[in-house]
């Protein structure tokens, strides 16, 4: 064997990852999530991270009906064979079975919002660019430590459109026009 060709790392297909949480492996309470085959062992939540995810969703909740959008929290999104992250909040297309059958895909996605306290430099180089490579039209990261916005829409090799929105100014989504949220009332403190 030539030890040139020899790969020590494993990789999972998503089937083989919900087995492994059929099997116990894994368990609801267990913070991981499959990206690009490899399991990932997410940041413990903290309550500001909390508390502005549960803030987002207040408002998105508020600002859009169960007919136009599906708000989805902490969920699963099926991106690939080998991705199944865990955004902290996903706006989908509206279906009457509230994807019960399997989890939303690439297709289903209008917008992904990811809250970044400590996990800033993972979502921005790792879960970004896993996003536009699965042609999700938008993802907002709001960022705890800079108490910004940042709207990245247009995916192709990365996305080609970033917009930071800071304190007094308004986060326009560029694929729900309807959904126009002041910073202010997505930040928390």
């Amino acid at each position: 064997m030539n030890a040139g060709a020899f790969n020590p790392l494993r990789l999972f297909t998503v089937a083989e990852y919900h087995r492994m949480a059929d099997a116990g492996i894994f368990t609801e309470d267990d913070r991981v999530e499959l990206i690009d085959g490899e399991v990932v062992a997410r940041s413990p939540i903290g309550s500001r991270h909390a508390a502005c995810v549960d803030k987002i969703n207040a408002l998105l909740r508020n600002l859009l009906s169960g007919e136009t959008a599906i708000v989805r929290v902490q969920s699963p999104v099926h991106l690939s064979n080998h991705s199944e992250p865990q955004p902290d909040l996903a706006i989908l297309h509206a279906r009457d079975d509230f994807y019960a059958s399997a989890h939303p895909g690439p297709e289903s996605i209008l917008l992904l919002i990811e809250v970044a306290d400590a996990s800033v430099i993972y979502d921005l180089n790792t879960k970004l660019p896993l996003y536009a490579q699965s042609n999700i039209p938008e993802v907002w990261l709001v960022d705890l430590v800079k108490n910004v916005v940042d709207l990245y829409s247009a995916p192709s090799n990365g996305y080609s459109q970033m917009r930071r929105r800071e304190r007094g100014t308004t986060a326009e989504s560029a694929v729900l026009p309807q959904l126009a949220v002041p910073v202010d009332e997505i930040l928390i403190g």
